[in-house]
């Protein structure tokens, strides 16, 4: 019998809910284990996963996909040995399952405490993003959550790559490889559907660009953890140290153009010297930056392009920006509060009121003073990895990390009370 997507998508729940009561009777030690094992099939199959990658950097070209999606979308050795080694940090990190807090006695004599517990099946839609398939493989499983996958097509053939040497590692463990599941149908249809598989999916998370994350939320029926697009701005203070703002700037915008916690806009205060203006058109011609800007900004560095609402709205995801002179900290602020999509935003100032203005008004997941907004990741937050960057607030924010993978119930232990 041939089963349509829709009941393949629900044989896929059915067995990650099998194989997620399997995993949360598991211990530390044991969790570790798979997590030993995984690393050791990723190293055995890095030579498939570059092959794989390959073909889909030669169909990503093809495609004409921008330069930020296809540095997303590369892998190469050091890259795979990074991936590798992250395993080892989830493995350090301690477990957040089981935990029990504010054990109290009431009145009655009851005990009454919150034990951390796994949230069950999650799954992830992504894109162009193959080490999203290892980041939320291990995370899951230290979590004591079975993972679905659903990656972009531009990525398929390096996902299945990763997922076949996960689930490898999983199997080779003694374990159920159902914890992890990658959906190999990556039509619009298996999204679709994904997002309506109601008495399976505990938590959907998207990943990827606006469009998905919109789509994901506005039509799941499941719950959702929304992450962020990254529209990160950059305050250039009155006070700020010049090499040091030009530093932050050249390292947020360039270092990684295709990530969500690049620099997007630049805010620079007007008395900012013509010092600043000099460095920073040296940023624009080394790396043929196309900039977005105002009035006032376009008579201080030449070539600028006319910058709309919609320039100062976008996430860019490539070597372009937008930019703006304002008045003072109070226009910064408020341009951001406009413009900024919640994620990562930062001043730099040696101003100490206007840096502590900024971190009390500016209301992001992460607000830097005088450094890169590209540390907003979960590896450099101590997470070992991350589910993506959630921009919401409910439940999490900002980097999603394992304990950010867990939910609570409350424990009460009685001596035979019984309700009057």
């Amino acid at each position: 019998m041939v089963l349509s997507l829709r009941q393949e998508l629900e044989v896929i729940g059915e067995n990650s809910k099998i194989a997620g009561r399997k995993l949360s009777k598991l211990g530390t030690r044991e969790k570790n284990e798979i997590l030993s094992s995984i690393k050791v099939s990723m190293r055995d199959n890095s030579k498939k996963i570059l092959d794989a990658n390959k073909l889909d950097m030669e169909n990503g070209r093809k495609i004409n996909l921008s330069e930020g999606l296809l540095d997303r979308l590369y892998l190469n050795d050091d890259r795979i040995e990074s991936m590798v080694l992250s395993i080892d940090t989830i493995i350090e990190l301690e477990d957040p399952i089981g935990e029990i807090e504010n054990m109290k006695t009431l009145e009655n004599g009851l005990m009454l405490g919150k034990k951390s517990v796994p949230i069950g099946v999650i799954a992830i839609i992504y894109e162009a993003r193959p080490n999203v398939t290892l980041d939320a493989s291990i995370l899951g499983l230290k979590s004591s959550n079975t993972i679905i996958l659903r990656g972009g097509k531009e990525a398929f053939n390096s996902n299945k790559a990763i997922a076949d040497a996960i689930r490898e590692g999983i199997k080779n463990s003694g374990n159920d490889e159902n914890m992890v599941t990658l959906i190999e149908d990556t039509s619009r249809e298996s999204s679709t559907e994904l997002m309506k598989l109601k008495g399976y999916i505990d938590l959907l998370i998207p990943r990827g660009s606006a469009s998905l994350i919109n789509t994901v939320v506005e039509n799941a029926k499941v719950p959702t953890l929304e992450t962020g697009v990254g529209n990160c701005h950059i305050y250039v203070d009155k006070s700020a140290k010049i090499d040091m703002a030009l530093n932050i700037i050249e390292n947020a915008k360039t270092t990684r153009v295709g990530v969500c916690n690049a620099m997007e806009s630049l805010l620079v205060h007007e008395s900012v010297s013509d010092e600043f203006y000099s460095g920073l058109k040296t940023i624009i011609d080394k790396y043929s930056l196309t900039v977005y800007g105002d009035e006032r900004s376009r008579k201080k560095i030449e070539n600028l392009k006319v910058a709309t609402e919609e320039e100062y709205a976008r996430e860019y995801l490539d070597y372009a920006m937008s930019m703006k002179i304002v008045d003072g900290i109070e226009e910064a602020i408020d341009h951001i509060y406009k413009y900024s999509t919640g994620h990562s935003d930062v001043i730099i100032t040696e101003d100490y009121n206007n840096a502590m203005k900024f971190l009390n008004e500016v209301d992001s997941a992460c607000v830097y003073v005088n450094a890169s907004s590209r540390y907003t990741d979960g590896a450099e937050f101590g997470k070992g990895a991350e589910m993506g960057i959630s921009t919401q607030k409910l439940h999490a924010r900002g980097p999603i990390g394992l304990r950010e993978l867990t939910s609570t119930k409350y424990v009460i232990l009685g001596s035979g009370q019984i309700r009057k």
